[in-house]
């Protein structure tokens, strides 16, 4: 049984870490699965891969701040470049037969460049069942609604995809309802919770032994994923430390992100010089279990962050990015008002509000009114569950309760 995971990365690390929790998961529960990654990563050699994955690098194509494409590290034009990309993703298709292609966020892929593979699989009969996975939250409508009328991702969806597979909730953010899916689309939507994450590898003692935590400290984990819009938040929660009454003992680790420049990483250590309790390092392919053991995290609002945070139930304070789309602030704000997170629009961002904020997340002031909402954290085995329901039937096996028991690892 082999599965092909489609996954563009032009911006951050936020769909390379969401599909990758995906890969990982679904190999401990299917035996004798393979699973294909094409990504284009520049970091994807950097995560450790489990037996049954492995992945095709393609040449990587950068965003700005600004939202503009452009080749990341080739000589090379970007119309060249981009058709490089689908060439090597539709013989990658051909030769791989994949009985599922697992495609992330775009219908059509990055600048389109998985039309020629759709195309091809609706005219083959080797019948691969095709599967969109959207995040919880994309834009706001106004801004999707327009970008998917105008790219034709509605008939994209209803002529080329079997099922849509949205890894959040409707009663945090209906996504049906809020870019007016008709209903040849929604009838395909299947809503499967946020992505609950795991504990990776080193334990709580070696950790604390890392960071040189005591007990009469305050672990506050600073995080803005990726890194590269991220000097801002840094710089803001440094400066906000002097403001900090002498009382409150902190420790923090600044975890800067590997798409952060190399000169922003460096003013950014040189300014933390002055604080002995402030630790700063480029990456780590460990992070939950740094958000484990933290008492508070500072990040900005990307989806796996916020699923890291909230699997581990940790009071946190979330300054998002809003361009060049506004996913990040319509996440924190819903997020905020049901009490989940402390959200700061990142307009309003000080040293004074920030380390204020860091404070109330120490005093755990606002737990009380998350109790109230009720989280789903379950897409991965639910994900798990719609794949094996499509490998079966598309192995023409008739699957039972007891079958799919058998096949499946208990979660948890």
């Amino acid at each position: 049984m082999k599965i092909m995971v489609y996954s563009h990365d032009v911006y951050g690390l936020g769909n390379l870490r969401r599909m990758l929790a995906i890969c990982r998961y679904l190999l401990e529960a299917i035996p004798k699965l393979s699973i294909l990654l094409v990504c284009s990563s520049p970091v994807v050699h950097s995560f450790r891969m489990p037996k049954g994955l492995d992945y095709i690098k393609l040449p990587c194509i950068g965003r700005n701040e600004s939202g503009e494409l452009g080749v990341k590290y080739l000589e090379t034009e970007i119309k060249e470049t981009l058709k490089l990309r689908s060439d090597l993703i539709k013989i990658t298709t051909i030769n791989f037969k994949p009985d599922i292609i697992l495609v992330d966020k775009k219908p059509y892929g990055l600048q389109e460049e998985l039309r020629d593979t759709l195309r091809y699989i609706k005219n083959y009969d080797y019948s691969t069942q095709v599967v969109l996975l959207l995040r919880d939250i994309l834009d706001t409508p106004k801004k999707t609604i327009e970008e998917w009328k105008k790219k034709r991702y509605y008939e994209g969806i209803e002529l080329f995809y079997d099922q849509v597979w949205v890894v959040g909730m409707q009663e945090v953010f209906d996504i049906t309802k809020e870019y007016k899916f008709p209903a040849s689309i929604s009838e395909k939507v299947k809503h499967c919770g946020y992505i609950d994450r795991t504990i990776e590898h080193k334990n709580s003692y070696e950790l604390q032994q890392y960071l040189k935590v005591d007990h009469s400290e305050k672990f506050v984990l600073v995080t803005p994923g990726g890194g590269a819009d991220g000097y801002h938040l840094i710089d803001t929660y440094i400066s906000g430390l002097a403001h900090l009454p002498a009382r409150h003992k902190i420790k923090s680790l600044i975890i800067c992100g590997p798409e952060m420049l190399q000169e922003n990483q460096q003013a950014l250590y040189q300014k933390s010089k002055q604080y002995h309790n402030v630790k700063i390092i480029e990456f780590t392919d460990e992070l939950t279990n740094y958000i484990n053991q933290a008492d508070t995290i500072v990040s900005m609002a990307g989806y796996n962050t916020v699923c890291e945070i909230l699997s581990f139930d940790k009071p946190a304070v979330i300054v998002p990015r809003i361009q060049p789309v506004q996913e990040q602030l319509i996440r924190a704000e819903c997020m905020d008002k049901v009490g989940l997170i402390k959200a700061i629009h990142p307009d309003l961002l000080s040293p004074e509000n920030l380390s204020e904020a860091v404070l109330e997340q120490l005093s755990n002031t606002r737990k009380e009114k998350s109790l109230l909402f009720k989280l789903d954290l379950n897409a991965l085995p639910r994900i798990t569950d719609l794949i094996c329901l499509l490998l079966f039937e598309k192995k023409n096996i008739v699957i039972t309760a007891t079958l799919l028991t058998m096949i499946m690892v208990p979660n948890g």
